[in-house]
């Protein structure tokens, strides 16, 4: 199938934030590549600390990056050219077609948005000249009517791109009536001349009690509603934000792994642990308060856009001691990006980077010195386990697929590394990765993606286990991404009129 002129476009817009727009736009991403279409996501501002490296190493959010991995494409900057990842002190380090180019309060970024948008329409229209769809995706409502002056992510790119916007709304909220009228209600009239259908999300019960409500839905505001999409479970996608992080898991029973990892503020890089969450016998769970340690079988620090402050927020809840009882205890302790850099035993930041301390004193896990730098470090890299001894015993020589986003360095005096790459952005490199300790327990990172490598999160929890004699009954296989985007696919295209979404488009099935 060739491209006669640029792609047809079709934005996926929320009544507010955690709607499920980005679910349903890389539903929408699958659907039009299983149906032949060259496809391509696309979000003009992104606010996540859950970002991802692309293939020449510029940085985006994660959920495009999932939403190219939907449409079998690789991901690229112009996919999301702003990326606002917030830091302490109300301020955001705005990453801009792939490199961070400023730090911000929200009064300064919103000075700043007037440049911003030929950066938004260059990208989206570089989209339409190499790909046949673009699904567009929104940030937020539309109908903030306090922003709509500064928006460069909703009803102005539907406008500039003519796309027609499926509204979607979340009924387990309650209120999505008042959620899509009032939206309606709210736009300006050539706003909601865009809006081609309603999208009802996360719906739980009989759906022949909405009937009534649809069609009222549909006389009040003139515009069908596209689909009931119910609420799932059993569809593994990558969450976009931290809101999922904050239910408690139920503590471990006596025949499972009991995995702990640091509820940081600014936690970043989340998915990295969704392996963990569907190993059979291991029950993987946010610590937030000192109250809720426990007493895990492992501690894992991960990523984070604020080092220090988070450093200081763990000490300050009396998680940092329990950590290092913890691992006095011999319970095996992981860090991974930030969380690397907080187990050694001092970060440096001469150029006031992180914080205004020129010196913090890390936790003291492992004899690694960490200064900041001010360029960040984005890359996809591969290599190997060259460890061999404690939470790595079970698979020296292991292949490793990951990512790097860090701004800084560590140095690791007389201590092993666990890994080795062998490619960095695309480049044959020779570099060691983190610091392990002598008794194997403790280790650092750089690599985000670990634990989706199975022989070494595998080796990990058999090491977790030994302690108490116990080894998780591992399955065959691990989740397969493909089989999840194509379920999820499948799942859509069953609750959602594609030949109304296919119509609004002007294109054929």
């Amino acid at each position: 199938m060739t491209n006669h002129g640029p792609a047809q476009v079709l934005m996926v817009q929320g009544t507010s934030s955690h709607a499920g727009k980005s679910v349903i736009a890389a539903a929408l991403c699958r659907i039009f590549a299983q149906d032949g279409y060259r496809v391509a996501p696309f979000k003009a501002q992104n606010m996540s600390l859950n970002s991802y490296a692309t293939p020449d190493g510029g940085e985006i959010g994660r959920s495009q990056a999932v939403q190219a991995a939907a449409a079998l494409v690789e991901p690229s900057v112009e996919m999301n050219p702003i990326l606002l990842k917030p830091e302490a002190d109300n301020r955001s380090q705005v990453v801009l077609l792939g490199r961070p180019r400023h730090l911000t309060s929200a009064r300064e970024y919103y000075r700043l948005k007037p440049t911003l948008w030929s950066i938004v329409t260059s990208s989206l229209d570089r989209l339409r000249a190499e790909h046949q769809v673009v699904v567009i995706e929104g940030a937020g409502s539309p109908a903030e009517v306090n922003l709509r002056h500064h928006d460069i992510v909703n009803m102005r790119v539907a406008r500039y791109a003519d796309a027609p916007v499926l509204l979607v709304g979340d009924i387990d909220r309650g209120g999505i009536f008042a959620q899509l009228v009032g939206t309606m209600v709210l736009l300006e009239p050539e706003e909601r001349a865009l809006v081609c259908a309603h999208v009802i999300n996360k719906f739980r019960g009989d759906e022949s009690l909405l009937t009534s409500g649809l069609d009222f839905l549909h006389e009040r505001t003139g515009v069908p509603v596209a689909g009931v999409v119910p609420f799932f479970k059993d569809i593994h996608i990558p969450e976009e934000d931290s809101v999922g992080l904050n239910e408690r898991a139920s503590p471990a029973a006596a025949n499972e792994i009991d995995v702990a990892v640091m509820r940081l503020p600014y936690v970043s890089n989340f998915d990295d642990f969704d392996p963990l969450r569907h190993e059979k016998g291991v029950r993987m769970r946010y610590v937030a308060r000192a109250a809720d340690f426990g007493s895990p079988d492992l501690v894992v620090i991960p990523g984070s856009k604020t080092t220090v402050a988070d450093l200081d927020w763990l000490r300050a809840q009396g998680l940092a001691e329990r950590i290092l009882s913890a691992r006095q205890e011999r319970t095996p302790v992981i860090g991974i990006c930030a969380g690397y850099q907080m187990l050694g035993t001092e970060l440096l930041d001469p150029h006031g980077v992180e914080s205004k301390a020129e010196s913090t004193p890390g936790l003291g896990l492992l004899p690694t010195t960490t200064t900041f730098l001010r360029e960040k470090a984005t890359h996809q890299v591969r290599g190997r386990v060259v460890g061999s001894h404690g939470l790595l015993r079970e698979c020296p020589g292991a292949e490793v697929v990951a990512y790097e986003i860090h701004m800084g360095v560590s140095s690791t005096p007389g201590l092993a590394s666990p890994f080795a790459l062998d490619v960095r952005s695309r480049q044959p490199v020779d570099m060691p990765d983190g610091a392990i300790d002598a008794d194997g327990l403790t280790l650092g990172t750089y690599l985000h993606g670990l634990f989706h490598n199975r022989a070494v999160r595998r080796s990990v929890l058999a090491c977790a286990g030994a302690r108490r004699g116990f080894r998780p009954p591992f399955a065959d296989d691990d989740l397969d991404p493909n089989v999840e985007y194509d379920k999820l696919a499948a799942f859509v295209r069953q609750h959602l009129d594609m030949g109304l979404v296919y119509k609004a488009m002007g294109l054929q099935r």
